[in-house]
């Protein structure tokens, strides 16, 4: 395999003279390239992508920290972020962080040792201050679906209790007031955010919180499956329920369909998010719009600008919208 040595020799040059025509200097002549470029083409020279980076301090990456790759949701933000990657001429490299601050840790200082150009951190894990500090070290790392307000400039998120406020406030415009939620477990600003949607909406059109009507589960589909199970234990008289994801919202409405209760007839449910799951469901879901694409594709635009010293100062806070399908009925 020849090396740049080779081609140095084959075009009559020196060594540097070849790397400044790889690395397109302006200060490498006519001469210089056309000689350099056949010697490159007689030799079949492939250049070392790593000795390229090391030289440019441009590794042409992108860097992009996810809970968990394996999860549809974070599979639509790795593919916005790829498509933008791509027209850029950036190759991605993947971090999982599963929600746990040590994992995000360790993603973040091994997309950082990597050299990304930009980075993606989607983190639910770390502190405010962790993702401050990583900030201050990296220019292009922006943040998604997290608002910290030292970083504005450099959030790309979600109002959450606007999302489960639309969808509690839909299904008291339907006649429910009996209406349960089901929420995740973990410990992150978007639980808190959309149990707080739910809860607004009831004390806004003056119906009590009743707290026995909330269950907390881990947000998959088992864990909307023993949500529904404990609802359903207590004999509640609740004649519908939102849900803090898609994914609960199915396994929830699989237990109903276990226990002979119909949806939508017997029980309305609400999903959030909008993932393919909502799609195929029966009957298919009413949910919130989490635009997750747009948001990822944003957020790799805001990196990439940030890499080129491209410096923006607007808030980036997307609107969750409400998408009507099947599973709501009307009891007015």
């Amino acid at each position: 395999m020849a090396t740049i040595k080779d081609v140095a020799r084959e075009a009559g040059v020196s060594v540097a003279t070849v790397s400044r025509v790889l690395n397109q200097s302006p200060k490498a002549s006519k001469a210089s390239i056309l000689a350099v470029t056949t010697a490159i083409t007689r030799l079949n020279y492939q250049p070392n992508p790593a000795a390229r980076a090391l030289a440019s301090h441009n590794t042409n990456t992108i860097g992009v920290l996810v809970g968990d790759v394996s999860d549809p949701f974070f599979g639509s933000l790795v593919k916005a972020v790829d498509t933008v990657a791509q027209q850029n001429g950036k190759n991605l490299l993947i971090g999982n962080g599963y929600h746990r601050a040590a994992d995000e840790k360790k993603a973040i200082d091994l997309l950082i040792n990597s050299r990304c150009d930009a980075l993606v951190i989607h983190s639910k894990g770390l502190s405010d201050q962790a993702l401050i500090d990583y900030a201050q070290q990296v220019k292009s790392l922006v943040l998604i679906n997290r608002y910290i307000p030292e970083l504005a400039d450099r959030c790309i998120s979600l109002n959450n209790i606007k999302g489960t406020y639309i969808a509690t406030e839909y299904l008291i415009r339907h006649g429910h007031t009996n209406i349960a939620y089901i929420n995740s477990s973990h410990d992150i600003e978007d639980a808190t955010q959309r149990l707080q949607g739910y809860k607004d909406a009831l004390i806004a059109h003056n119906i009590d919180v009743n707290e026995n009507f909330i269950e907390t589960t881990e947000p998959y589909i088992e864990g909307g499956e023993q949500a529904m199970t404990n609802l359903l234990s207590k004999s509640l008289s609740i004649s519908a329920v939102v849900t803090y994801n898609d994914n609960m919202a199915a396994g929830a409405i699989n237990i109903l369909e276990d226990n002979g209760v119909k949806v939508p007839d017997n029980l309305s449910v609400i999903g959030f998010d909008d993932g393919l799951i909502a799609r195929y469901v029966r009957p298919q879901l009413t949910t919130i719009r989490y635009p997750i694409y747009l948001m990822a594709e944003e957020a790799t635009k805001l990196a990439l600008n940030l890499s080129d010293n491209n410096i923006q100062t607007t808030t980036r806070i997307f609107s969750p919208t409400l998408i009507r399908r099947n599973s709501v009925i009307n009891k007015i």
